[in-house]
């Protein structure tokens, strides 16, 4: 898996040493080094590269204003190289994955370059999961829930909720039991519902599937997964405060920190609710 990336420095020899460095990273290939922001802009509107080592101060254009005009989605992963360190919070207010100071040490560099190839791992399966929910939704036909359809019989603190979840494949519609559902996550611009066995591709938004199904079942669990409660079967702890679900079918759903202390207070409720015959 190879790296592509650009270097943009006003000062030939920064541009050199750098360059003469990334060498020896068999992984990073750069596509082209550029002497301002006007080049830089250039660069990533014809190369598109994966990373861009940017310098901060700049004649006409600094670093920050190179990527103010860049559109997000076309936005490489931004690893700053500037022999100022007052920069430092802006740079990673700007999303930066590094920040070095020149003249760059070896280590920094290589720690560096381990951030970016962990970000543009994850950069890479993100965008096969589109590409294959996409092709998976050609296949099967592009599935919809069909807009004011779902029968919300459950009530819960007063709000109705569905018990059946209208999907439309194609020319057809399937009306899924909700709980049956296992788990939710998102893919791009679909998502994926997870019931006995299969999975439903659909063109929803979290939002939407959250205002439909019961919070008292269906939690959010991480910024892109919702889980049916009723399905999990344990929890195992794992680093950082983070922690995995594990569920009735074996699939294991990551819990971030951030939802845990809610998760685990709705998880001992259910468990202590009597189960119906």
């Amino acid at each position: 898996m190879t790296i592509r990336a650009i270097i943009v420095d006003d000062e030939p020899l920064a541009r050199r040493g750098l360059e003469l460095r990334l060498r020896e990273a068999a992984d990073v290939e750069i596509v082209r080094q550029c002497a301002n922001g006007r080049e830089a802009l250039a660069a990533i509107n014809e190369l598109q590269p994966d990373l861009m080592f940017l310098d901060i101060q700049m004649p006409g254009m600094s670093g920050f204003d190179v990527i103010k005009q860049v559109p997000q989605e076309s936005l490489p992963m931004i690893v700053f190289v500037t022999a100022f360190d007052r920069f430092a919070i802006e740079a990673f207010e700007a999303h930066a994955l590094d920040y070095l100071l020149k003249p760059v040490d070896e280590t920094r560099l290589e720690r560096a370059l381990d951030r970016v190839r962990a970000q543009h791992e994850q950069r890479q399966a993100v965008a096969q999961r589109e590409q294959l929910m996409a092709m998976l939704a050609d296949v099967t036909g592009k599935g919809e829930i069909e807009p004011g359809s779902s029968e919300r019989a459950h009530v819960t603190a007063g709000r109705r909720y569905a018990t059946m979840l209208p999907i439309r494949v194609g020319r057809e519609t399937i009306r899924l039991d909700v709980a049956a559902i296992d788990w939710i996550d998102a893919a791009g611009d679909y998502m994926c519902v997870h019931a006995a066995s299969q999975t439903h591709v659909l063109r929803a938004t979290m939002k939407e599937l959250e205002e439909m199904l019961d919070p008292e079942v269906f939690q959010r669990v991480h910024r892109s997964t919702i889980v049916n409660l009723a399905r999990v079967r344990s929890l195992r702890p794992h680093l950082n405060g983070e922690c995995f679900l594990k569920l009735e079918s074996g699939q294991e759903v990551k819990l971030s920190r951030s939802f845990r202390d809610k998760v685990e207070l709705l998880l001992d409720r259910t468990r202590a609710a009597p189960r119906s015959a």
